[in-house]
């Protein structure tokens, strides 16, 4: 199945781009995932994420796993996101990736307004892999009840002053209006919303128009980016292979947010929970490649350098 994933993901891409120039194609466009989890289920003590009844994730998820996978379609690095509240694991996070120059970069976790949050920000600054902290729904916390809390917008106006990233993690529409409300009260924070093709629309008119204008005013904010992660869906048990189901709903965020905000993130291995790697890939491709060139270059790895600040750390790594 890899096997054949990887040779019709390769003729798509390059049939695709042969029909739109009328002449053959170019030289493969790197890839650097921006959105990946690193974690090892045989640490002692475990892991807060996957759990181990997780039989789709629950085994180690390293930098060599994941290329084994990925470099076949032209992958060249990677960001990793984290998958724990630990403080601890922002170390062991940073740890592994340094060890590895496939992966350029990493985002941690912190909480702002906590007694710990300037010290370790500080600290981990030093280290140019890492490159920010996620903050949205997981682990239990509510970013539109925790920006009230003191000292929370002073920690990411910290944030933002030292030039990090503020990722998101699983939006809904309360989720999107509370990263609005950080858009307007902490100036120059870069920030990536993450999944958002996988973010549950309103269906009452309402509620959809206040959804659609939040978007549209965070599409206003040139520091605001997308992940365009998650995309495979689930239809009556199956997965939808068909191009056609996701243009609609990637065409709105696509005209949204523009062709310079808007950056590859495969999600893996979560996304193993609806599709492989292989079959993810051949997905967003079929997207992407109705794309020019410049375009799809921005998406797999120039915006993510816009977004991250990454920097390159072996030689076939694209670079500005």
């Amino acid at each position: 199945m890899q096997r054949r994933e990887i040779l019709r993901f390769a003729a798509f891409g390059a049939g695709a781009l042969a029909m739109r120039s009328g002449a053959a194609a170019s030289a493969p466009i790197p890839i650097v995932d921006a959105h990946i989890h690193l974690f090892d289920t045989t640490r002692p003590g475990g892991v807060p994420w996957p759990e181990k009844s997780d039989t789709a994730l629950f085994r180690p998820a390293t930098p060599e796993r994941y290329m084994a996978l990925a470099a076949p379609f032209g992958v060249v690095g990677a960001i990793a996101i984290e998958a724990s509240p630990l403080l601890a694991d922002n170390d062991w996070l940073l740890k592994v990736v340094s060890r590895h120059s496939v992966m350029v970069g990493m985002i941690g976790d912190l909480v702002p307004g906590t007694g710990d949050f300037m010290r370790e920000l500080e600290r981990l600054h030093h280290d140019p892999l890492f490159l920010g902290i996620r903050y949205g729904n997981l682990w239990g916390r509510d970013l539109s009840v925790d920006l009230a809390e003191p000292g929370f917008v002073d920690g990411l106006k910290a944030l933002a002053q030292a030039g990090l990233v503020l990722d998101s993690a699983n939006p809904d529409p309360k989720l999107i209006r509370a990263i609005l409300e950080v858009s307007e009260k902490v100036s120059g924070l870069r920030i990536v919303i993450d999944h958002l093709p996988h973010a549950p629309v309103p269906t009452d008119p309402a509620a959809r128009r206040d959804y659609d204008s939040d978007l549209r005013r965070l599409a206003d904010n040139r520091d605001v980016f997308v992940k365009l992660s998650e995309i495979p869906a689930i239809v009556n048990g199956k997965l939808v292979r068909d191009p056609e189901y996701y243009k609609a709903p990637l065409d709105a965020i696509w005209d949204n947010f523009g062709e310079d905000r808007i950056l590859f993130g495969s999600d893996w291995p979560n996304s193993d929970h609806v599709a492989p790697l292989a079959q993810t890939m051949a997905i967003v491709r079929g997207y992407i490649s109705t794309k020019s060139t410049a375009a799809q270059e921005k998406y797999y790895w120039k915006n993510s350098i816009a977004a991250y600040r990454w920097r390159r750390r072996k030689p076939d790594q694209p670079q500005l």
